[in-house]
């Protein structure tokens, strides 16, 4: 549960704690309603509503590298210096699930600041490296516009190749499956570090050093049977799943072998994954490492 909210003086000390309780999260979901092709109990929650895990606020000029993005699919923070996500947060239920097909539409992020650098569509072009989604297409597929979302390149990391379709892609199918199964998800994403093993080798910058590459790429997911209210939901006993993967192409494609703990994930990004459950049940649920089936 420790908490470092890039603390650049008083006053954005105070921006930072009034982006992380404020309600943010409430407004970056549509108004929940039921897909054709969702249970008729599921909905489309707030994508924020576990918490702020940086507290992450749209000021540009104090928060450059902790920049709130907020869209209807997702929610992000941005860092404008190394080109890419800290972390992405959404929800995921049988709602946000249809028969849109895959665009494949990469494109810069307009919502960015217009003076900022745009990582575009052919930035990561020679690399070695995938244009790595936080927030995976499969994961919006209720709508044309909504899976268009999620090929912003402001939802991207360089992945190496083996990490990011095999490893990577194989948790987020999992992840899928748990829904099928009459589940919904909370699912936050990120990397950290500096440095990473892609097809042509290792490399710390791409993009002529505006984009950094990543060392490590995380996930927690956070499992529920459908219902309502989610956070007061959660539990001494609700499945956590979290991942600590190197962004190696010579990593392990078996991604539960790299399941850790929330709190070692917060140790190594300063985050607060799970600020919005009660601090008892994070003291519970954030140690352990889950040991649940893979498949």
């Amino acid at each position: 549960m420790k908490v470092n909210y890039f603390r650049l003086g008083s006053s954005t000390l105070l921006l930072a704690l009034a982006a992380a309780c404020s309600p943010l999260g409430q407004q970056t979901a549509p108004t929940p309603s039921t897909s054709s092709y969702a249970d008729a109990t599921a909905t489309r929650d707030a994508n924020l509503a576990l918490g702020n895990p940086s507290g992450a606020a749209t000021d540009a000029t104090n928060y450059p590298n902790n920049y709130l993005l907020v869209k209807s699919q997702y929610t992000l923070s941005y860092n404008r210096d190394q080109g890419k996500p800290n972390w992405v947060s959404w929800h995921l239920s049988s709602a946000w699930l249809g028969s849109a097909a895959r665009q494949d539409n990469f494109a810069a992020d307009a919502s960015l600041p217009s003076s900022w650098y745009h990582v575009g569509s052919t930035s990561y072009s020679g690399s070695g490296f995938d244009r790595g989604h936080n927030c995976p297409s499969a994961d919006r597929t209720g709508s044309v516009a909504d899976n268009t979302a999620t090929f912003l390149m402001s939802n991207m990391m360089p992945q190496a190749p083996t990490n990011n379709q095999q490893t990577w892609a194989g948790l987020e199918n999992y992840c899928r499956t748990l829904v099928s199964a009459g589940n919904e998800l909370y699912v936050i994403a990120g990397s950290y570090g500096k440095g990473g093993t892609g097809s042509n080798g290792t490399a710390t910058t791409i993009d002529q050093g505006r984009i950094t590459v990543p060392s490590n790429c995380w996930k927690v997911v956070v499992v529920l049977p459908v219902g309502a209210t989610d956070a007061s939901r959660i539990t001494a006993s609700t499945r956590v799943i979290a991942v600590n993967m190197p962004n190696s192409n010579s990593i392990s494609t078996t991604w539960g072998s790299y399941r850790t703990t929330v709190n070692a994930i917060e140790a190594a990004t300063g985050y607060d994954l799970l600020s919005a459950v009660s601090t008892t049940i994070q003291a519970s649920i954030e140690g352990k490492t889950d040991t649940g089936p893979t498949n």
